[in-house]
């Protein structure tokens, strides 16, 4: 089983995460300046590299904080996480 370290709680068993999808998505700074495609591209458009890519994770069965994670999308491996609002002190390609 894959354990996942929550930076609240600490190693845990997989089953208890969710995946939230790419973090570091700054929201536009006046949504309603943009057009329907531009708010669409916002809200669904995402990165999915291969390789070391910067996600949102939910501890749902446990604290249920969100955090943040580099996963390297390629072995699955966790290489870092770290809290919601913070950065990694890793680099990902996927931060931007």
């Amino acid at each position: 089983m894959l354990l996942i370290a929550c930076p609240h709680c600490g190693n845990r068993p997989e089953t208890e995460f969710r995946c939230g999808g790419q973090a570091h998505i700054a929201r536009p700074a006046d949504p309603a300046a943009l057009t329907d495609a531009q708010w669409a591209e916002h809200l669904f458009v995402r990165a999915n590299p291969r390789g070391v890519h910067a996600e949102r994770w939910c501890h749902a069965h446990g604290c249920g904080r969100w955090f943040n994670a580099l996963r390297d999308t390629v072995s699955d491996r966790f290489l870092e996480t770290y809290p919601a609002g913070a950065q990694p002190t890793q680099t990902s390609d996927a931060r931007a």
